[in-house]
């Protein structure tokens, strides 16, 4: 069957079971679908719905020995009156286009992105959870298929699409977490990967990630790796600090990532009013605005947490406490906007939603 230029090939028997959806946990139980388009002599080609499953591929790929790879994460969600929402899938898209320029990589067009996404959760709708706060994460990726061994540009690649019904991406779900400074470990510089979406970026997080877990902590708070002093982001998300009035976030100077609902906070705030400003902020400013009091609230964004409060950072042995280790009036009032746009609770003034 084909459907907007899309062969459709269905699965046999479901392997859906209604206990699958009570709890999810975050990215271990997939759909009973995956999308799938082939690039090759100078175009995507032959794209398709199939049923979910393993792929064979050569010891020789090339991704496997020389990363050519990127990958998003996007997430749909089931409205109370039966429609499906996707949360911004042409930024997502941009964003996509511009990690694949970076590993020297095919652009994909928005068309056969959005239809690939609309078959797919389509075909697989009632994998959604419909409980809040639970939705189905989205893992378009992208990885070069030439097998060579030797350093160059593949001419041949294969894009697919699975998806994940999930609940909290952290443990502590809305509840703030506990962030340390990456100490001696950098993670990306100016020029480099920091602002893909590329599994090498994420490689670089996992030492230093399992040393803050083994402490206690939530995750790192990566510094900036000339000076390490300047704040970036979290190892899953980007970080914001509202002190006194003004709400502040780490410019994007090429070894940040570029989120999504990073821009949908700074969009919301500038919307409501309130001085938002993106700039070089340092560990040590943020630590004296503690003290003195002006550090109000630590939140982090990303499409898996959406906001995630922050109560405390150590920092070379030293700690400060943010908001008692309570989430603060506006982390509540950016998650609680978000997520009711998102599940169309709330009216979408922005044409955020694509809705199937």
């Amino acid at each position: 069957m084909l459907k907007n230029g899309i062969e459709i090939i269905n699965i046999k028997q479901t392997r859906l079971k209604e206990s699958l959806l009570e709890n999810p946990g975050f990215g271990s139980i997939f759909s009973d679908h995956m999308f799938s388009s082939v690039y090759e002599n100078g175009k995507w080609t032959e794209p398709k719905v199939m049923p979910f499953g393993d792929i064979s591929v050569s010891p020789a790929l090339t991704s496997l020995h020389y990363g050519q790879a990127i990958f998003e994460g996007l997430k749909a969600f089931y409205t109370k009156d039966g429609m499906i929402n996707i949360f911004r899938p042409d930024k997502y898209h941009e964003r996509m286009n511009r990690s694949a320029r970076r590993l020297c990589i095919p652009d994909m067009s928005y068309d056969l992105f959005i239809n690939g996404l609309k078959e797919l959760i389509s075909l697989d709708r009632d994998w959604i959870p419909k409980k809040k706060g639970f939705s189905l994460y989205i893992r378009p990726f992208i990885f070069a298929t030439d097998n060579f061994l030797g350093v160059r540009v593949s001419d041949t690649y294969r894009f697919f699409v699975i998806t994940s019904p999930v609940g909290a991406y952290y443990k502590e779900g809305i509840n703030p977490v506990r962030l340390m400074t990456s100490g001696e470990y950098v993670r990306a510089v100016r020029g480099g990967l920091g602002s893909a979406k590329t599994p090498a970026n994420y490689a670089a997080s996992l030492l230093p990630a399992e040393i803050a877990k083994k402490k206690g902590f939530t995750q790192v708070l990566w510094l900036d790796a000339v000076e390490r002093k300047y704040i970036e982001e979290v190892g899953t998300m980007n970080i914001f600090f509202l002190i006194n009035d003004e709400v502040i976030t780490p410019s994007l100077e090429g070894s940040v990532l570029a989120g999504v609902t990073r821009d949908s906070v700074i969009h919301l705030a500038k919307n409501w009013g309130m001085k938002v400003t993106e700039r070089k902020i340092s560990i040590e400013e943020v630590f004296e605005t503690a003290k003195d009091g002006s550090l109000k609230e630590v939140f982090g964004t990303g499409t898996a947490a959406v906001i995630s409060p922050v109560g405390e950072i150590e920092h070379n042995g030293d700690r400060i406490i943010i908001n008692n280790s309570k989430i603060g009036q506006f982390s509540q009032k950016l998650y609680d906007t978000i997520s009711g746009i998102q599940y169309g609770e709330k009216k979408d003034e922005f044409g955020w939603i694509y809705t199937i």
